[in-house]
């Protein structure tokens, strides 16, 4: 059975009923979900870190680090983007879902869009005029 980690930017304390977390960098903590054969196998929380060090690529190479596959994410920057590419990190479009639950449901569902640089914010939390809800 090959299983695949799922990170979802997440309100505190995280978890499947925990609110999406604004912009993807910025969030309390990372809710992750191992999913395998269509259903969710584990759910863990990851606390984030600062920008601080190593700036935007910091969550990136966290969450590499730590095993992710997938990040469902509304609301990030070009550069990200970019370092999740090149880390192998595949990013899908989460707009509009309002909770970790809904955001797993959706991509075990395969509605999700993968993430583009249609979908790129400005970075620093700020979001795509057009877009909506984020997280």
């Amino acid at each position: 059975m090959n299983s695949t980690v799922v990170a979802i930017p997440s309100t505190h304390p995280g978890g499947l009923e925990s609110a999406l977390g604004a912009h993807f960098g910025h969030c309390d903590v990372y809710t992750l979900v191992e999913v395998a054969e269509g259903k969710v196998q584990t759910v863990r929380t990851l606390p984030n870190v600062p920008h601080e060090q190593g700036g935007c690529m910091a969550p990136v190479n966290h969450l590499a680090q730590n095993g992710v596959q997938i990040l469902i994410a509304g609301g990030m920057g070009m550069r990200p983007l970019m370092g999740f590419n090149q880390v192998g990190i595949n990013v899908f479009y989460g707009g509009g879902l309002q909770t970790v639950g809904e955001a797993v449901e959706a991509f075990l569902q395969g509605s999700l869009q993968r993430f583009s640089s249609e979908f790129t914010c400005g970075g620093g939390g700020g979001g795509h005029p057009q877009m909506g809800a984020r997280f």
